[in-house]
C-alpha cells in the first residue's frame, strides 16, 4: 500500500512543464502570448501549464485572461486581490505551479516564447537553472543606461557579479524554484533570489524582441523604488561603508587638529574664523543625519519584514 501511495504522489507531482507570466496592462497581448507559447511548447510535451498572474491592473487584462480560460485548460489565471508588483506576482505564480520545469517570462513578448526550446535543451545538459541573456535589448537608451548602471551598483553593494542582460526568463528546476519560494524576503526580487540559492547554472544567448504593444509600466521613479528596495534588502554594505566614512572623517578631524594646533602655538593663527565652525558644524551635522537615515531605513525594512505579511494576496483562481 504505501509503495502505491508513494507511486500515485510521483504521478500526481509532475506536469513537465509550467510557464508563469505576470500581467499587467496586457489586454491587448494576452491572447498572442497564450497562442505563441502553445507554438512553441506543443512540439516539446503536451504536459504543461500556462499560468498568468493579473497583477491588479487597471485595464481589462483579467477580463482577457477569464476569456482565455474558458477556451483553454492548458491556461490558469490567477488574479491578485491588488497590484502587488512584479515580482510578488511571479512568486505567487511559482508558488502553485506544479511543473518539472518553470519557465519565467514577462508578458510584454520581449521575451520570445520559441526560445523555451532552447532553454530546455541547454537544462537537460545537467543545470539547474539557465538563465536567457538578452544579447541586442530593444529597450529605450535610457532604460538601457539606468539598468547597467543599477547593476555596477548592485554588485558593488552586494559583493557579487550582476548580469545587466539578465533578468526574468528563464528556465529553472523544480527544487530551485521551492528555493526561492521558501525564501523568507519581505521584498522579492527574482533574478537576484534565484542567484542566491545556487545550484548549477548556465547562460544562454536569447533574442529580445521590442514590446508587442503599450509601454513599460516601471517609470523612472519605480525603478529607483525598485533599485533602492533591492540594494537595502540584499545588502547591508551601506552600513558598513558608513563606518568606514565616520573612520575617515575622525581620522581627518584629528589631522586637522594636529595642524590647527601646530599653527596655534606657532602664532600662525592672528584671528579665529567664525565661518570655519559653522561650516564644520553643518557638515558634521549632515553626515551624522545622513548615517542615521540609513540605519533608520534598515530599521524600517526590518520593521516590515517581522510583521510576517504575506508577499501577495490571490483573489482568483480559474482552471485549478
Amino acid at each position: 500500500m504505501q509503495l502505491s501511495v508513494e507511486f500515485c504522489n510521483k504521478k500526481a507531482f509532475r506536469m513537465y512543464l509550467s510557464i508563469v507570466s505576470p500581467v499587467y496592462r496586457a489586454q491587448e497581448i494576452v491572447d498572442k502570448l497564450v497562442e505563441e507559447i502553445h507554438q512553441a511548447v506543443r512540439p516539446i510535451t503536451d504536459s504543461y501549464e500556462i499560468i498568468l498572474v493579473e497583477d491588479g491592473s487597471p485595464d481589462k487584462s483579467w477580463e482577457a485572461i477569464e476569456r482565455v480560460c474558458s477556451n483553454d485548460t492548458y491556461v490558469k489565471g490567477v488574479k491578485l486581490s491588488r497590484n502587488f508588483g512584479q515580482h510578488a506576482a511571479i512568486n505567487a505564480g511559482l508558488s502553485i505551479s506544479k511543473g518539472e520545469w518553470i519557465v519565467v517570462m514577462d508578458c510584454d513578448l520581449q521575451d520570445r516564447p520559441d526560445e523555451i526550446p532552447h532553454l530546455l535543451n541547454k537544462a537537460k545538459e545537467g543545470y539547474e537553472l539557465v538563465f536567457a541573456q538578452r544579447q541586442i535589448r530593444q529597450d529605450g537608451f535610457f532604460k538601457k543606461l539606468s539598468s547597467k548602471l543599477f547593476y555596477k551598483i548592485f554588485s558593488y553593494l552586494t559583493d557579487t557579479i550582476q548580469d545587466s542582460s539578465v533578468a526574468n526568463f528563464g528556465i529553472y528546476h523544480r527544487k530551485v524554484i521551492d528555493a526561492v519560494v521558501s525564501l523568507g524576503d519581505r521584498i522579492r526580487f527574482f533574478p537576484t533570489m534565484t542567484q542566491w540559492v545556487g545550484f548549477r547554472k548556465a547562460y544562454l544567448p536569447v533574442k529580445h524582441d521590442e514590446r508587442a504593444s503599450g509601454k513599460s509600466s516601471y517609470s523612472w521613479a519605480k525603478l529607483i523604488e525598485l533599485a533602492f528596495n533591492n540594494i537595502i534588502s540584499f545588502s547591508d554594505k551601506p552600513l558598513r561603508l558608513t563606518v568606514r566614512l565616520g573612520l575617515m572623517m575622525s581620522l581627518v578631524a584629528i589631522l586637522l587638529g594636529i595642524g590647527y594646533l601646530y599653527l596655534y602655538f606657532s602664532n600662525q593663527i592672528k584671528q579665529l574664523g567664525f565661518a570655519s565652525i559653522i561650516i564644520s558644524i553643518t557638515f558634521f551635522s549632515g553626515l551624522i543625519i545622513f548615517i542615521l537615515g540609513i540605519i533608520g531605513i534598515y530599521l524600517g525594512k526590518t520593521f516590515e519584514q517581522v510583521k510576517g505579511r504575506p508577499v501577495h494576496i490571490i483573489d482568483q483562481k480559474l482552471n485549478f
